[in-house]
């Protein structure tokens, strides 16, 4: 019996990890990307939709950069990804040529997904391209991402790009064929075939990213983009990109996650999910009842304090009086601006410090209740 939510998908967005495209040495392996895109093209050949997204590009720049592992410093794997992702766009587009497919490259910063303009620019974009039947193959702009604001894997970029470009569908692909109750390399280790809810995943003991050295992600970034993409209202298959064919079969294979929320904000997604906050405003009981109960926005008179070194715009957790955060929310001010502001009402900070200050210190449609 198929998978209904597989078959009645016509928009999807397949992800591919660096392990599952290159060699043990690092470099890209032509065999590999071949069989993925004679996939890809299938599902296209039965009316489907794909977005691609694509890891590979460092890991692909490492052998000819002289390099046997993914870098540890910034610098470096952006050297290998401005080297990596010209070769790896041009192997999909020599193999895609064979299916009488275009590819489009598109890159992505965080921007792109979290600002209203961005994100309008890149929906019209994968629109078009869509529409012209082009294959879009998305990857970060690893060469311009800073440490502080990045996606950190592509399974969470996956997630959010199926979001943006309204997808039924999300694919993830890697060296594992699903989701296992213990290590695979457990012999007593069973596959998860269905997550109906993310609760259920309690007791699995989940793996981190492989000892190949080339990529970044594991079970554990997998689960994650999984959880944004359901709560998002699109399923999720989880497989290796050897059973790629029959996932997009709807065959029975690997793991499925079913939808369990509705469309969200992008930004929002990316607020909760895929973001390191850079510091802490803590607030007093009236003030979290406010935000959890009302989904007020944040204002300095409930505001008790702050720790961290942000700025005006950075994601930061907001903590009740027992220091247990209860939102995330990107504020309105730096860190050294904040203890003025301290439990002052809007009316006395607008009169003695102007109507700059009266604003919110989060505004509840940039926040997220955690």
């Amino acid at each position: 019996m198929g998978r209904e939510q597989v078959l009645g998908a016509r928009r999807v967005v397949v992800k591919v990890g660096s392990s599952s495209l290159t060699t043990a040495a690092g470099g890209i392996d032509p065999d590999r990307v071949s069989a993925l895109v004679d996939v890809v093209a299938a599902a296209r050949a039965r009316g489907a939709e794909v977005v691609l997204v694509s890891s590979g590009a460092i890991a692909a720049g490492l052998a000819p950069l002289g390099l046997s592992r993914r870098p540890r410093q910034l610098a470096a794997q952006q050297a290998a990804a401005s080297v990596g992702q010209g070769l790896l766009i041009h192997r999909y587009t020599e193999e895609l040529a064979r299916h009488d497919l275009i590819a489009a490259q598109v890159l992505l910063t965080v921007d792109d997904v979290t600002r209203r303009s961005h994100y309008r620019n890149a929906t019209s974009t994968f629109t078009e391209l869509l529409a012209r039947g082009v294959l879009p193959i998305v990857n970060e702009n690893d060469t311009v991402a800073t440490s502080e604001i990045r996606f950190g894997d592509n399974d969470r970029l996956a997630a959010l790009v199926a979001h943006l470009v309204h997808a039924d569908l999300l694919v993830l692909l890697s060296d594992v064929d699903g989701l296992y109750d213990a290590p695979p390399s457990d012999p007593s280790a069973a596959l998860v075939p269905e997550v109906r809810a993310m609760s259920e995943l309690a007791d699995v003991a989940i793996g981190k990213a492989g000892a190949a050295g080339v990529g970044t992600g594991g079970m554990v970034t997998k689960i994650e983009a999984a959880r944004i993409a359901v709560e998002a209202g699109i399923p999720v298959v989880l497989t290796s990109a050897a059973r790629a064919a029959e996932a997009l079969d709807g065959d029975e294979v690997g793991t499925l996650f079913h939808a369990t929320g509705r469309r969200r904000p992008s930004r929002l997604l990316w607020l909760e999910h895929a973001t390191e906050p850079l510091g802490a405003v803590t607030l007093d009981t009236g003030a979290v009842r406010a935000l959890v109960d009302r989904h007020a926005s944040l204002l300095a008179a409930g505001i008790t304090g702050a720790t961290g070194s942000f700025h005006a715009g950075d994601p930061v957790d907001l903590v009740g009086p027992d220091g247990v955060a209860v939102a995330r929310g990107l504020v309105n001010f730096d860190a050294d601006e904040i203890p003025q502001l301290v439990g002052r009402s809007s009316p006395e900070l607008e009169a003695e410090l102007g109507p700059a200050y009266a604003r919110e210190v989060v505004h509840r449609d940039d926040m997220v209740i955690l």
